[in-house]
């Protein structure tokens, strides 16, 4: 008789006034993880919803009790949630992904099947993306070779938020206390046996995006934050535009003196004069923006405050608070 014990697989959902959307997202869900034979746990990461989102997971918990949530105490963004949700988690390994059924819940199986075959962790990359603005697609494809180029490890480009991790993966993530993570780099960081999955991804079921080009700061910042938190070569950059400006402006000095003394042309006007100081100047704050950046991380590392702060949760065994 077979009595081994089911290998537990949790699942992190971060969301914030997704009502249209759970619904369905539940159903499919639950339609695919009947179909795998482990147990499993779901955690919703409520990042401070105003909508109904929170009645609709509760009403849906009295009919399954793997159903947890987690009521964050205010909006702290997309990685906090997701870092509450993997503190949380009890399982072998851990999915996560958004519930606006961009990400197709049905590739979960997939997933599944490339840890089971050993892989530490499964990326999902997008081979085309519906519904998506054709200049925010453009900008977001920059951004990622941008990224990809600057930073010390191997950037996965059109790979987000929806990924497996082993146990011992999970472990190393979260032992990276960083106040301001890239998550969708410290999964590649932490190495061992990774492999991604393509697929296309969908438009969402209902609902507009919370991450517009223009209304929303979460595309620029993102951006900073896959640069700075896995290079420092941004700031040697700054180092060699002065060098270089510092370097021109004495070719440039020199060409006015031989002008003046060999063929008496006066080339120190006003216009010069103005060029020379405004592009020095630009580069100058570019310069000082580039290591502000880097400061304001490390003063909000010495700051050293909590990630996220969770107003109460339901479901787990530790008494609710």
């Amino acid at each position: 008789m077979n009595t081994a014990k089911k290998k537990l697989l949790s699942m992190v959902f971060s969301f914030r006034n997704e009502e249209e959307n759970l619904p369905e997202f539940l159903k499919r869900l639950e339609r695919v993880l009947n179909k795998i034979n482990y147990e499993y746990e779901l955690i919703f990461v409520n990042d401070a919803s105003t909508d109904k989102s929170l009645e609709i997971l509760e009403k849906a918990r009295l009919d399954n009790q793997r159903i947890k949530i987690i009521n964050m105490s205010r909006m702290f963004g997309v990685s906090a949630a997701v870092i509450a949700g993997f503190n949380h988690v009890t399982g072998d390994a851990v999915i996560y992904m958004d519930t606006d059924l961009q990400d197709p819940p049905e590739l979960i199986p997939e997933l599944v099947k490339k840890w089971e075959e050993g892989c530490d962790v499964v990326h999902t990359v997008r081979t085309q993306r519906r519904g998506e603005n054709i200049i925010r697609m453009f900008l977001v494809k920059l951004a990622y070779k941008v990224i990809s180029l600057l930073s010390d490890i191997e950037m996965l480009q059109n790979s987000g938020n929806f990924k497996l991790m082993s146990r011992r993966a999970l472990n190393g993530v979260l032992k990276l206390n960083d106040p301001d993570p890239f998550l969708r780099g410290l999964s590649i960081w932490v190495g061992f046996r990774q492999i991604s999955i393509l697929y296309e991804r969908d438009a969402r079921f209902s609902g507009k995006t919370k991450f517009s080009l223009l209304r929303s700061t979460h595309i620029y910042k993102d951006f900073i934050r896959g640069i700075t938190s896995f290079s420092s070569l941004p700031l040697y950059i700054s180092l060699l535009m002065g060098f270089f400006v510092g370097l021109g402006a004495f070719i440039f000095l020199i060409i006015i003196i031989l002008q003046y003394f060999l063929f008496g042309i006066d080339n120190s006007g006003w216009p010069a004069l103005m060029v020379t100081l405004l592009f020095l100047g630009g580069t100058i704050l570019f310069s000082i923006g580039i290591v502000g950046i880097y400061i304001g991380k490390i003063y909000e590392a010495i700051k050293q405050r909590p990630r996220y702060l969770i107003e109460s949760k339901k479901g787990f065994d530790k008494i609710d608070n």
